[in-house]
C-alpha cells in the first residue's frame, strides 16, 4: 500500500509541476476568427491569372533547384531538378526562383498552416504533427471556397476537411516514410487530369508529393534514390508546364528543407531553406526592366554556395498568390507581397504593398483589441510610428517604407512566440522545488531503522492526500476571488497548484527531515554540476561530452575504496568491474549524432555518414553479435552466484535471445529494403515480413514473456539430500566470502525428530536480484526492437555497464561491511579472513534494510543520459528518429507509431527507471525465517526498493527544476528556442519516461519478493 501511495503522489506532483510551468512557458498563438471581406479593398486590381496550380514537393531544399549549387555539387541532388532554372533563364519575366525561409518548427503540418494562413506557428505546435486539427482562421482555402482540387498528402484533408472532401480530392497516407512512390504516383496520375477537366471548375489545384521527403528520411539526400526521385519530379514538372493554359499560375515549392541526414523539424539553415519557383505561361509577371529599391529585395547565400540568391519569407507566397488571383488576403497574414511579381512599369508595386500593409494593420488593430493585446504594449508605439512613416512617406520612398512596416510587423509578431505567464511559470517551479524537498524527506525516512517507520509512512501519506485534496478544493474556490488579477490562470491551474503544494509541504512537515549545513554539503557535486550546465547555452549544447566526463568521474569514490579493500578478491573485483564500466562508457561515446551548433567539431558516427540515415557497416556486423551475447553475459554474471537456475535458465537463452535477435533482424531487413535491392515485389515482401517479425516479437515479449515470468519469478535450485542435520547455507561466490550461519534455524527445527533432510539452495546469494534482472531483460527486448542497429550496439554496452556497476556497488558494500565487522572486533574464522558473527546479531534480511546511498544512484542516472546520447539522440527535434514510427505498422496508426517513437527516444530513461530496484536487490541473500506473517516479511525489501527509486527520481527532478528555472530566467536569450526550451521539453519527457519505469520496477520488485517469500515459507515447512 505504501508503494502505491508513493508512486501516485510522485506522478501527481511531477505532472502538476510540468503542466503548470509548460502552460506558462509555451503559450499558444492567438488565432483571430476574423475573415477578410471583398469590400474592404479592390483585391482584383492586381489579378493576372484565374487559376493557380500549387505543387508542393515535400522537403524540397533550395539548393535542389539552385543554378549555383554548393561546391562541390552532389551528384545525387544537385543539377537534377533543372527545369525551373532553365525556364527562368529563357523567360526571365515569366519565371522566378526564390530561397524561401520556412519558419520553424519545420514540420509539414505547421508549414501548411503558415502557407495558407500567413501566420506563424508556435514552438509547442509541433506536438500536432501526428494529428492536426482543422484550421478555423482565415486562409487561402477559405477565400477560394469549394473550388479546390487536391491530390497528395492527407494532412491537407485533416486541416481543411470542409473544402477538400469532394470529388476533386485524392488524399494519400502521409506518414509511411518507407513508401517512396505511392503518393508521388498518385499525384502524377491524378493531378494532370484534374487540371485538364472542365466538368467541375476549380480555382486552386494542389498537389503534394512526399517521395523526396521520404527518401531523405530513409537514406538521406546524398543517395541514388534521391536522384531518382528528383528526376521523376523534373519530368512531372515538365508535363505540368505543358498542360497548363495561359490563365493558370504554376507555383512549385518545398514546405521546408532537410538537414544533412534528411531529417527536419528544427531551425537550422538547411531545414528552413526551401525552394520556391513561380511560373506564368501566359501574361508576364513582370513587365518592367527598371530596378526596384534593393532594401525590398533581400539576398542570401546558401551554405556552400558562392553566389547570393533572392530570398523571401515563405509566408510571402500567401499575399502574392491571393492578389495575383484577385482574392482577399487572409486576415491573419503577416507576409509581404513579392515585389518583382507586381513590377509592371506603373504603380502596381506600391499599390500592392499598400493593400498588403492595410491588411496587416487591420490584423494588428484587431489583435490589440483582443484579450492578448497587452502583449503589444511594449512595441505598439514603434508599430504606430512605422505606419505613420509609411503613410506620410513621399512617393519615391513609400515602397520602402511600406515594406519596412510589413517586416517590422512580422518581426514583432514573431516575438509573440515568447508569451510568458510568469504566474504559471512560478507556480510550476514552486511545485517542482517542494516536491524535491518532500522527496528528500521521504528518502531520509525510508533510510531510518525505526520499527514503526512503515506505520509512520502510511500515516504520513494518508495525511498528505487529505491535505492535498483540501488544498485543491480551497484553491478552486480562491479562483473566484483572484481570477481578475491573474490573467490566463484558470481554475484547474490553481487546483493543480494547491493540491501538489499542500501534499508536498505536508510530507515535509510530517517526515520531519533535519536540514543542516551538513545537508547542503551532502548534495552530490556531480548532480550540482549537471544541473548548472543548463545555465549556459554552450554547456547545454555539449552536454553529451560533459555527461561522459561526469559518468566516469562518478566511479572515483568506488575506485578509491577498491584500492583500500581488505581482501585481494574484493580489490580485484572493484577495480576490474570499474575498468569494464569505463571501457563500455567510452565505447558508447563512439556513437554520435551532432546538433547544428556542434559543427565542425563533431562527426556523425551513428549513421553511415552525415548525409545518410543508413547504419554504418560496423553496426550491421556488431548488432547481431551483441544480440546473441547479451543473454549469455547476463546468465554468466548470474552463474557466479549460482543464480542462473529456475526461470533464468529457460528465459534468457530462449525468450530473451529470440527477442533480441528478432529486433536486430527487423532493422537488417529495413536496411535491405532501403537499399532497393529487391525490386517492387521484393520490397513488399520485406515490408510485410519485418512488420510481422516486429509484431510477433512485441506480443511474445510483452504478453508471453511477462506472463511466463510472473508465474514463477524465482532463480533458486533447491536440492534435498538425506542427512541427520538441518542447515541453511548461503552459497557465496568465493570461499573467502562471508558464510552466514544462523543458529536459530537449528533450534527452530530441533523439535522435529523426524527431520533428516539437508536442503541446499543454489542461487541463494542473489535470490532477489537474479529474477529481477530477468524481468528487466523483458523491457530491454522491447526497447531493443525500437532502436536502430547502432543504437542496439549501444544498448548492449549499456547492459554490460549496468551489470558491471551492480557488481561494483555490491563489492563496495562488502568492503564497508567487513570494515565495520573488523572495527567492532568480530574475529575471523580460523584459517580464513571471514568474520564470524555472534548468534545474537540480527542478520535476518527479511527485517534487514539494504541501505541505498544517493551516491550509488548518481552513476545510474548519468549512465541513462549517456545512453540517450549514444543511441543517436540529442535534445532537439531533428534528432527524433521518425522512421521508428513504422516498426509495428506500415503507416502512422495511433497509438502504435507514437509508442515506438517514444520508446526509441526515451527508452534509456525508462530502462534506468526499471533498473533502479536492482540497487537494492542485487546480491541480497534472504535467510529462512522463523515464519512471521508474509506481509511483514517482504515489507523491508520493498521499502529499500522505494528508497532507491525515490533517489533516482529526485536526481532527474532536480535536473527538471534546473532546466525549467534557467529556461525561464533566460527566456529573452537569443538561444532560448534553439537550446534552452528544447532541453526543458526533453527533460520533462525524460521525467515522464522515468516515472513509468519506476512504477513498472516497483511492481516487479514486489512480485519477486512475494514469490521468494512463498518459496521460503514452503521450504521452512519442508525442513
Amino acid at each position: 500500500m505504501i508503494a502505491v501511495r508513493l508512486t501516485c503522489w510522485l506522478v501527481f506532483v511531477h505532472i502538476a509541476g510540468i503542466y503548470l510551468f509548460t502552460r506558462g512557458f509555451l503559450l499558444s498563438r492567438l488565432a483571430l476568427p476574423n475573415k477578410s471581406q471583398p469590400e474592404y479593398e479592390q483585391w482584383t486590381r492586381f489579378a493576372t491569372h484565374k487559376r493557380a496550380v500549387l505543387l508542393v514537393i515535400d522537403a524540397l531544399r533550395f539548393d535542389f533547384v539552385s543554378d549555383h549549387p554548393p561546391d562541390p555539387p552532389s551528384p545525387n541532388h544537385h543539377n537534377i531538378l533543372t527545369l525551373p532554372r532553365e525556364l527562368t533563364a529563357a523567360h526571365p519575366h515569366h519565371s522566378f526562383i526564390f530561397n524561401a525561409y520556412a519558419d520553424p518548427p519545420t514540420t509539414t503540418l505547421q508549414r501548411i498552416k503558415g502557407l495558407t494562413t500567413g501566420s506563424l506557428p508556435t514552438f509547442v505546435d509541433i506536438g500536432e504533427s501526428f494529428a492536426g486539427s482543422s484550421v478555423q482562421e482565415d486562409s487561402l482555402l477559405h477565400q477560394v471556397g469549394n473550388k479546390v482540387a487536391f491530390v497528395g498528402d492527407n494532412t491537407w484533408l485533416a486541416l481543411f476537411p470542409s473544402f477538400l472532401d469532394h470529388n476533386l480530392s485524392y488524399p494519400f497516407d502521409s506518414f509511411d516514410v518507407e513508401d517512396l512512390h505511392t503518393v508521388d504516383s498518385g499525384v502524377i496520375s491524378h493531378l494532370p487530369p484534374l487540371i485538364q477537366q472542365s466538368s467541375e471548375p476549380w480555382t486552386l489545384a494542389i498537389g503534394h508529393g512526399l517521395g523526396v521527403d521520404h527518401a531523405g528520411h530513409r537514406v538521406g539526400p546524398d543517395h541514388p534514390v534521391m536522384k531518382a526521385k528528383l528526376e521523376q519530379m523534373n519530368t512531372f514538372l515538365g508535363e505540368l508546364v505543358r498542360i497548363i493554359d495561359e490563365d493558370t499560375l504554376l507555383v512549385l515549392l518545398g514546405d521546408h528543407g532537410m538537414d544533412h541526414t534528411g531529417n527536419h523539424g528544427g531551425d537550422s539553415v538547411l531545414e528552413t531553406s526551401s525552394a520556391v519557383w513561380i511560373y506564368s505561361r501566359g501574361a508576364p509577371l513582370s513587365l518592367s526592366s527598371s530596378s526596384l529599391p534593393p532594401e525590398i529585395l533581400p539576398m542570401t547565400t546558401f551554405p556552400g554556395e558562392r553566389v547570393p540568391h533572392r530570398s523571401i519569407q515563405q509566408i510571402d507566397l500567401l499575399p502574392t498568390i491571393s492578389l495575383l488571383l484577385g482574392l482577399p488576403i487572409p486576415f491573419n497574414n503577416l507576409g509581404s507581397i513579392i515585389p518583382e511579381l507586381f513590377d509592371r512599369g506603373d504603380s502596381s508595386v506600391r499599390g500592392a504593398l499598400e493593400v498588403n500593409a492595410h491588411q496587416i494593420k487591420r490584423y494588428l488593430d484587431a489583435y490589440r483589441a483582443s484579450t492578448s493585446g497587452g502583449e503589444l504594449d511594449g512595441v505598439w508605439s514603434d508599430l504606430v510610428n512605422a505606419w505613420s512613416e509609411a503613410n506620410d512617406a513621399p512617393l519615391n520612398t513609400r515602397v520602402s517604407a511600406l515594406f519596412a512596416f510589413n517586416r517590422l510587423s512580422l518581426s514583432t509578431c514573431r516575438s509573440l512566440w515568447a508569451q510568458f505567464s510568469l504566474t504559471l511559470m512560478g507556480a510550476g517551479l514552486t511545485v517542482m522545488f517542494t516536491s524535491i524537498v518532500a522527496s528528500y524527506a521521504l528518502y531520509n525516512l525510508l533510510g531510518n531503522s525505526g520499527e514503526d517507520r512503515e506505520q509512520q509512512l502510511e500515516n504520513n501519506f494518508l495525511t498528505a492526500f487529505k491535505v492535498g485534496a483540501l488544498g485543491s478544493v480551497v484553491s478552486g474556490f480562491m479562483h473566484l476571488v483572484v481570477r481578475s488579477h491573474l490573467d490566463g490562470v484558470h481554475v484547474h491551474h490553481l487546483m493543480f497548484f494547491g493540491g501538489a503544494l499542500a501534499s508536498s509541504l505536508t510530507l515535509v512537515h510530517t517526515c520531519k527531515p533535519r536540514f543542516t549545513f551538513d545537508t547542503i554539503k551532502s548534495i552530490p557535486i556531480l548532480l550540482a554540476i549537471h544541473t548548472l550546465c543548463f545555465a549556459s547555452n554552450s554547456f547545454t549544447v555539449w552536454e553529451d561530452r560533459i555527461v561522459l566526463f561526469l559518468c566516469l568521474t562518478s566511479l572515483v569514490p568506488s575506485i578509491l575504496i577498491g584500492f583500500t579493500a581488505p581482501t585481494p578478491r574484493l580489490r580485484n573485483r572493484i577495480l576490474g568491474f570499474s575498468a569494464l564500466f569505463a571501457i563500455c562508457v567510452r565505447l558508447m561515446m563512439l556513437s554520435t549524432v551532432c546538433r547544428e551548433e556542434q559543427h565542425p567539431y563533431c562527426a556523425v558516427t551513428f549513421y553511415a555518414s552525415s548525409t545518410s540515415s543508413a547504419p554504418p557497416i560496423l553496426a550491421l556486423v556488431l548488432a547481431p553479435v551483441m544480440a546473441v551475447s547479451i543473454p549469455h553475459i547476463i546468465r554468466h554474471v548470474l552463474a557466479v552466484s549460482k543464480s542462473d537456475n529456475g526461470i533464468a535458465a529457460v528465459f534468457l537463452p530462449w525468450t530473451t535471445l529470440a527477442a533480441l535477435l528478432a529486433g536486430t533482424t527487423f532493422w537488417i531487413l529495413e536496411w535491405i529494403h532501403s537499399m532497393e535491392w529487391a525490386g517492387d515485389v521484393g520490397n513488399v515482401w520485406l515490408r510485410n515480413g519485418r512488420t510481422a517479425v516486429a509484431s510477433a516479437t512485441m506480443v511474445l515479449v510483452i504478453f508471453g514473456g511477462l506472463t511466463f515470468w510472473s508465474v514463477a519469478p524465482v532463480c533458486l535450485d533447491i536440492r534435498r539430500t538425506g542427512r541427520p542435520t538441518i542447515a541453511s547455507t548461503a552459497t557465496e561466490t568465493n570461499e573467502e566470502s562471508p558464510v552466514l550461519a544462523d543458529p536459530r534455524l537449528k533450534s527452530s527445527h530441533s523439535d522435529n525428530p523426524g527431520s533428516d533432510t539437508q536442503v541446499t539452495l543454489l542461487g541463494f546469494a542473489n535470490a532477489f536480484g537474479s529474477p529481477y534482472i530477468v524481468f528487466w531483460s523483458i523491457f530491454l527486448s522491447v526497447v531493443w526492437l525500437c532502436m536502430q542497429l547502432t543504437g542496439q550496439v549501444v544498448l548492449g554496452l549499456f547492459t554490460v555497464s549496468l551489470l558491471a556497476y551492480l557488481e561494483i556497488v555490491d563489492s563496495v558494500r562488502d568492503v564497508r561491511g567487513l570494515n565495520v565487522a573488523f572495527a567492532n572486533g568480530f574475529p575471523s574464522a580460523p584459517g580464513t579472513s571471514t568474520a564470524v558473527f555472534p548468534s545474537n546479531l540480527n542478520l535476518n534480511p527479511l527485517t534487514l534494510k539494504r541501505e541505498v546511498q544517493f551516491a550509488e544512484i548518481v552513476p545510474l542516472a548519468l549512465l541513462a543520459t549517456h545512453t540517450f546520447y549514444g543511441t543517436g539522440h540529442q535534445p532537439t527535434v531533428p534528432s527524433i528518429q521518425w522512421k521508428t514510427a513504422f516498426v509495428l505498422v506500415s503507416s502512422v496508426q495511433f497509438p502504435y507509431s507514437q509508442i515506438t517513437v517514444i520508446l526509441n527516444t526515451l527508452g534509456p530513461y525508462f530502462l534506468a527507471g526499471v533498473a533502479a530496484p536492482l540497487l537494492a536487490l542485487w546480491n541480497l541473500p534472504p535467510l529462512l525465517p522463523p515464519s512471521p506473517p508474509l506481509a511483514a516479511k517482504h515489507q523491508n525489501v520493498v521499502l529499500s526498493v522505494l528508497r532507491s527509486c525515490l533517489g533516482l527520481s529526485a536526481y532527474f527532478n532536480t535536473l527538471l527544476l534546473g532546466s525549467a528555472a534557467f529556461a525561464a530566467g533566460l527566456r529573452r536569450h537569443l538561444m532560448v528556442w534553439k537550446v534552452f526550451a528544447p532541453r526543458y521539453m526533453f527533460t520533462a519527457l525524460e521525467m515522464g519516461a522515468l516515472d513509468v519505469g519506476i512504477v513498472v520496477g516497483i511492481w516487479g520488485a514486489w512480485r519477486v519478493r512475494e514469490s521468494i517469500g512463498r518459496c521460503l515459507e514452503w521450504l521452512a515447512r519442508l525442513v
